[in-house]
Parts: structure tokens; sequence; C-alpha cells
């Protein structure tokens, strides 16, 4: 009995299937192109402006012309990074710039999470619309315009804040010139704005659980808060572990805009984060090299820092994002 021939599998190269891919997928192809290129031109075309941060950069001189860090008379490329590390604004910057940060991610976090588990367990829809709405809305306004309101509540003579402390018999308080609060009203004042905001993508994963496991929980009598642990609780906690992944890799990145409209002399030594001292040495004292290098350094970090919670991630929930 004659076996069958096995006739060979024909095995197409990475170009062909591109090509493939390309004549059958061009329309798709062609939508990615303009987000491709904001990314190419605004984000990974500057980058080798870095290299500053390794010079002693000359305007007139440009980026490719200037020459490298030198001290003493020797090259020391690492030199603007020693300069930071030495100057007295290190421990301050980075101290408040951590500060911050932690207090952001152990408020701001875990809030819309909470949020969007409450308003999964409203009943009344139109209710829950409401709420959706109302909690949205402080997105959409400016940080600029945040931060105005913030200067006209918290004024230590007219300021809302002062009135109803006045009508409790306390004394006023000049919130805004007073570093034991800016921090406080930073964080609290974007949860305020984001909170609602950030549960969309938590309401989306809940949008799509299968109402049946709800079904069956109330069958085998499991209260409304055994549901919510049981079942909503798991079920987001891949997108909740994502998310955070995501933090950690923005920790270090202090929204400079809303630190410098709320940032006074007297409250300097609570509110200088790292993208303030970047924006005095660069702008307002043309030190662009040394500059340059400080916003390395907190890059970097970032980017460990992503790479580190990623890892532990992976390892420990298996869950990452690469």
């Amino acid at each position: 009995m004659q076996k069958a021939s096995k006739t060979p599998v024909k095995r197409y190269g990475f170009r062909h299937d591109l090509r493939r891919s390309l004549r059958r997928n061009w329309a798709l192809y062609l939508l990615v192109i303009p987000g491709l290129l904001y990314f190419i031109l605004f984000l990974y075309w500057p980058m080798y402006g870095v290299i500053i941060a390794f010079k002693d950069f000359s305007p007139n001189k440009g980026i490719l012309g200037s020459p490298w860090a030198t001290y003493r008379g020797t090259v020391d490329i690492f030199k603007h990074f020693k300069n930071f590390f030495t100057s007295i604004h290190f421990y301050r910057t980075l101290r408040n710039t951590v500060q911050i940060s932690l207090y952001t991610l152990a408020v701001g976090f875990p809030i819309p999470l909470i949020l969007a588990i409450l308003m999964n367990e409203l009943q009344n829809q139109r209710f829950k619309q409401i709420v959706q709405t109302v909690t949205y809305l402080p997105h959409f306004i400016s940080t600029i315009v945040l931060c105005g309101m913030l200067w006209i509540f918290m004024r230590s003579d007219t300021g809302l804040f002062n009135i109803l402390r006045g009508k409790l018999g306390l004394p006023s308080i000049s919130f805004l010139n007073d570093g034991r609060y800016f921090k406080s009203i930073y964080v609290w004042s974007g949860v305020w704005q984001n909170a609602g905001w950030g549960t969309i993508i938590y309401m989306a994963t809940l949008s799509s659980l299968d109402t049946q496991m709800y079904e069956a929980a109330m069958i085998d009598g499991a209260s409304r808060l055994q549901t919510v642990w049981y079942i909503t609780l798991p079920c987001l906690l891949p997108t909740a572990i994502m998310l955070l992944i995501l933090d950690c890799g923005s920790f270090m990145s202090v929204g400079f805009e809303k630190v410098f409209a709320l940032q006074t002399d007297l409250t300097l030594e609570a509110s200088d984060v790292i993208s303030t001292l970047v924006y005095r040495k660069g702008i307002l004292e043309t030190s662009y090299s040394f500059s340059s290098a400080v916003g390395l350094f907190n890059s970097l970090i970032n980017c460990f820092l992503l790479v580190t919670v990623n890892f532990i991630s992976r390892k420990a929930a298996n869950i990452s994002l690469f």
C-alpha cells in the first residue's frame, strides 16, 4: 500500500505577508498614517535633542555643533547631572515630586474605582445618568480656570471657605499662601476634576459583564456586598492593574501648569517640583543643558518604574502591558 505523498507547504516571507495585508486593508492603514506622523514628528524625532544634556549647549552653535560638557578642561558628559545631584534644589524638588505623586496615587487611583462600583449599583437609571454627567463635567474645566476658581474660593478675606469658617467662628486661613495646605489642595482638586472621567473605563468594563452571574449569585442568596466583592471587583481587577501600571509610568510627571499656577514664593518650599525647576532653569535662566539633564533624569525614573511595576504585575498576577 503506497503512502500518500505529502506536498510541502509553501511558506511566504514577511514582505509577502506585508504586501498582501496592505492590499487588503489599505483603508485601515491610511487611517493610521496621521497618528503615526504625529508620534514621529512630535515624540520620536525631538528625542535626538536629549543629547544637549551631555553637552555645553549654545543656541548659536546648535545641538550638533555644541561641544561636549567639560569640567576643568576634561570632557565630562555627566557634568550637568552631577550639578543637579549636588545642587540645593535636588532634595527639595525630588521630595516634593515624590510626595505629591504618592499622595495623588494613593487618593486619586482608588476613588474612580469606588465611584464606578457605586454607580454600577444604582438601580434608578435616570439618577445614574445624572450622577455620571455631574461627575464628568469637571473634567472639561481647563487647568488654569480651575486654579482661578481655587484662588477665588480660598482667599483669606472674601473666599468662600473662609466665609464658611467665619460663620463657624473659626479664624481665616490663607490656604494658597501656606505650604502646609498646598499638596492637599493640589491632590483633592485633581480628584474632584478627574474622578468622574476616570470611571469611564471601569464603567465600560462593567457594561460587558454577563448579568447572569449576578442573577445566579442572587439565587444562591448572595447579598449586594457579596456580589460586589466576589463578582464586580474580580472583573475590574485586570483593568485596575493595567491603569495602575500606566499611572506608575508617569509617577514623576507632576503637572507643571497646575503647580505653577498655584505656586507662590511663600509655598515654594512645599510646591517646587522637578517640572518647575526645569522651567526656571531652562526658560528663565537659559541653562538649557542643565534643564535637559534634569528632565532626562525624571524621564528615566518614570521608565524604570514602568518596567519594574509591569514586571512585578506579570509575575504576581500574570497581567502586564508587555
